[in-house]
């Protein structure tokens, strides 16, 4: 275990300081977002090259992680390439902040948060699967992974298809498909990935105790970086308060009643 975690410390701290430096001299330091995918995809691959658990465990959930994490990444690039303005967020969050103050308040903690989350791949590949219908769980994991991965793909292509339309004829705000049943269905599709990672790991009695790694995942998706600050960003149009009423939040649901 300790061999894991101290190498998978090892790839994010690299993947991490690359993108700071690139970031830093390209004055866009949004370029994080691009390394949250990459850095979760090296500490599953890490993890799994490095465990000594079971071999089909541990290289499936590193293959979805990767396949999750190079969707992502490609969304993530075309939307940094696709301006040259750095996004508000970081803009806001960073103003009068120096090299240092950045590093420490966007890569550094970044990284911790890509170890905290990833928690449950690196100890499901370190840790020996029990020859007991907890066996099972692996299995229902990397199923709930998949699934997950599903949503937010679909999810995402069904956005950018209605940013793709022309602004005259384009709806003021996106209420079908996934979007019909969920205001942020991506976040949503995102977080069951971690879910399903913490299920495959605790079929381990060991990676039960990592549950607060999805809980974080879903913390940052709704209100760190994700769904909240989405709707205030939102919630001044007429239109998209009248979606809010309709539409659930975060889990997909029908609508409302009489809508």
């Amino acid at each position: 275990m300790r061999r894991v975690v101290g190498a998978s410390a090892a790839v994010v701290a690299a993947v991490q300081a690359g993108t700071a430096v690139v970031a830093l001299r390209r004055g866009r330091r949004d370029y994080a977002d691009a390394a949250w995918g990459p850095g979760l995809a090296a500490v599953a691959l890490t993890s799994a090259a490095l465990g000594s658990g079971d071999p089909g465990r541990r290289w499936a959930t590193a293959a979805v992680t990767t396949a999750w994490a190079a969707r992502l990444e490609r969304l993530m690039l075309g939307r940094v390439r696709g301006t040259d303005e750095e996004d508000e967020r970081y803009t806001e969050f960073l103003e009068g902040d120096g090299p240092a103050a950045v590093v420490a308040k966007v890569f550094v903690t970044q990284g911790i948060a890509q170890l905290a989350v990833a928690a449950p791949l690196q100890l499901a590949a370190a840790s020996t699967l029990p020859r007991t219908p907890r066996r099972w769980l692996v299995p229902a994991g990397i199923a709930v992974m998949v699934a997950g991965a599903v949503v937010e793909a679909v999810a995402d292509r069904q956005k950018a298809r209605f940013m793709e339309r022309d602004r005259d004829e384009r709806p003021d705000v996106l209420d079908t498909g996934l979007w019909g049943v969920s205001r942020h269905p991506n976040y949503f599709g995102d977080s069951v990935v971690w879910d399903g990672a913490w299920l495959a790991a605790a079929a381990s009695a060991p990676g039960a105790w990592t549950f607060p790694a999805p809980l974080a995942m879903s913390y940052f998706l709704v209100f760190a970086t994700g769904a909240k600050r989405t709707e205030r960003r939102m919630e001044d149009r007429p239109a998209y308060r009248d979606y809010q009423r309709r539409v659930s939040f975060f889990v997909p649901l029908p609508r409302r009643s009489g809508d």
